[in-house]
């Protein structure tokens, strides 16, 4: 029997996005506006698996991804069932470890990995995340301080660090 994997998807104030959940948990958080090629992407990288979409049933996920969205310092509590190697998941577990309103680099995390690969190793992993703001590849920036790509937009990724810094001096102040 073939693995199911059931998606929906939802609208959030940063744009339409596709949510996508195994039997483990979500695989795909993936923001989009052409509903037609996620849906092809969800097909490429689970091609043994069968896709279902399940609107009904994913009602209740939708709403919690649209919700970290306006509030990416609260991730909701959602089982993740990150597929990647086992590089690209120490990579996406650090990235899970850097605290909201805070940013890191790329060569922190190859520091942080104790290997000798250097900061593009890093950068392909984090490109390779399909899962979005619950690992959150927004919180790296170049050496210098400044924002470099992001899978989803670069408009996206400076509006999640402007949110997570708000919200952070909110609850300090």
């Amino acid at each position: 029997m073939s693995e199911i994997i059931r998606h929906a998807f939802g609208r959030s104030s940063l744009g339409d996005f596709l949510t996508a959940i195994s039997d483990r948990g979500l695989v795909a958080f993936e923001f989009g506006s052409r509903h037609d090629a996620l849906v092809d992407a969800l097909h490429r990288c689970f091609p043994a698996a069968t896709i279902e979409q399940d609107d009904a049933g994913l009602s209740d996920t939708v709403e919690r991804l649209a919700a970290a969205v306006d509030h990416p310092e609260r991730g909701p509590d959602l089982a993740l069932d990150m597929r990647g190697s086992d590089y690209e998941k120490r990579v996406w577990h650090i990235l899970r470890e850097i605290p909201a309103g805070q940013t890191t680099t790329y060569g922190a995390i190859a520091a942080m990995m104790g290997t000798p690969r250097d900061a593009r190793d890093v950068t392909k992993a984090i490109a390779a995340n399909t899962i979005a703001i619950l690992i959150p590849c927004h919180r790296v920036v170049k050496t210098d301080g400044s924002l470099s790509g992001y899978r989803w937009g670069f408009q996206r990724k400076r509006a999640l660090l402007a949110r997570e810094r708000n919200a952070v001096a909110f609850q300090l102040a």
